[in-house]
């Protein structure tokens, strides 16, 4: 039988894109195929779950909270799912995954938010959005991705010395209006 190698199951607010503010469970699952200086997840920590022992847990923190999502995020968790395992069907309202694009995602989820690492092409053909960490040094790829078909956002990159560079992504959003700015609301106002 398949694991998964989860990193921690929460209930919290939706902090970043086009749920932001949402009541949701996050799944974030361990591993990632790259390694961004910015993450907030421990990839060396994680706990073996079965798929019945996952669906326990996120069905656990559900309970009355009808209306919540569920967010698959990582690490990079789309290197844990597969077509064939659908997870959470006939309980999750809206099932959604935060990735970095550059594994396919299973078809069975219901919103796809790629955030694109040092410029590498995502191989997820329709995401519903993309989030770009903001990095002045890469804005000629974020305008090349102005056409795309999707939500755009611009997070501002949140160093680990607690300074972040905010200023330029608003200024970047304001002379680039086809952008939205995403704020990790999550952090502003004191919550995981």
């Amino acid at each position: 039988m398949y694991s998964y190698r989860v990193n921690e199951i929460f209930y919290s607010i939706q902090g970043e894109g086009e749920f932001a503010g949402a009541p949701a469970v996050f799944v974030r699952f361990s591993g990632c195929n790259l390694a961004c200086p910015w993450c907030d997840t421990d990839h060396s920590h994680g706990v073996d779950m079965t798929r019945d022992e996952l669906e326990d847990a996120v069905k656990k923190l559900l309970a009355g909270h009808d209306g919540a999502i569920i967010v698959l995020t990582g690490g990079e968790p789309a290197l844990q799912l597969h077509d064939d395992e659908p997870l959470f069907q006939g309980f999750a309202r809206f099932l959604c995954i935060e990735t970095n694009g550059t594994q396919p995602v299973p078809g069975w989820i219901d919103w796809i938010t790629v955030s694109p690492k040092n410029e590498l092409s995502p191989i997820v053909p329709r995401p519903n959005e993309l989030k770009f960490v903001f990095e002045p040094e890469h804005i000629p790829y974020y305008l090349s991705m102005q056409e795309a078909d999707c939500i755009l956002n611009i997070q501002p990159l949140a160093r680990k010395d607690g300074t972040s560079n905010l200023r330029e992504a608003v200024d970047f959003v304001l002379a680039h209006p086809r952008f939205k700015l995403s704020v990790q609301l999550h952090k502003m106002i004191g919550v995981r």
